[in-house]
C-alpha cells in the first residue's frame, strides 16, 4: 500500500528553479531511504539524489545545484532544483527503499508515477 506521488514539474528556462515534491503514503519517509531518479527520452533511469536519516548523496551532475530534503510532518520529500540546464530535462521519479544510500534504481522497491521537467535553452 505504499504510494509515492510526485508533483512540481513543469517548463522552466535555463537558469531557473523548480521544487519537486514527493508525497508518501503507507511508508514513513524518515524511516526509509528516499531517492530521486530521472529518465530522459531514450536514456536509462539515472540516480539524482537520495536522503537516508541525516545523510544525503547527489549525482555529480547535480551537486551544488540540487538539494534533497524531507518534511517529516508532511511525510514528504523534496528536490529543490536550481540553476537548471537543458540537460536536466527528464521525467523525475521519486523512489524508496530500506535505509542506506543506494544509487541504483533496481534497489528501490516503490516508485512514483514521475513528473516531467523540461528546461528550455
Amino acid at each position: 500500500q505504499v504510494q509515492l506521488v510526485e508533483s512540481g514539474g513543469g517548463l522552466v528556462q535555463a537558469g531557473g528553479s523548480l521544487r519537486l515534491s514527493c508525497a508518501a503514503s503507507g511508508r514513513t519517509v524518515s524511516s526509509y531511504t528516499m531517492g530521486w531518479f530521472r529518465q530522459a527520452p531514450g536514456k536509462e533511469r539515472n540516480f539524482v539524489a537520495a536522503i537516508s536519516g541525516g545523510s544525503t548523496y547527489y549525482a555529480d551532475s547535480v551537486k551544488g545545484r540540487f538539494t534533497i530534503s524531507r518534511n517529516n510532518a508532511k511525510n514528504t520529500v523534496y528536490l529543490q532544483m536550481n540553476s537548471l540546464k537543458p540537460e536536466d530535462t527528464a521525467v523525475y521519479y521519486c523512489a524508496t527503499r530500506a535505509r542506506g544510500i543506494v544509487t541504483t534504481a533496481g534497489e528501490y522497491d516503490y516508485w512514483g508515477q514521475g513528473t516531467q521537467v523540461t528546461v528550455s535553452s
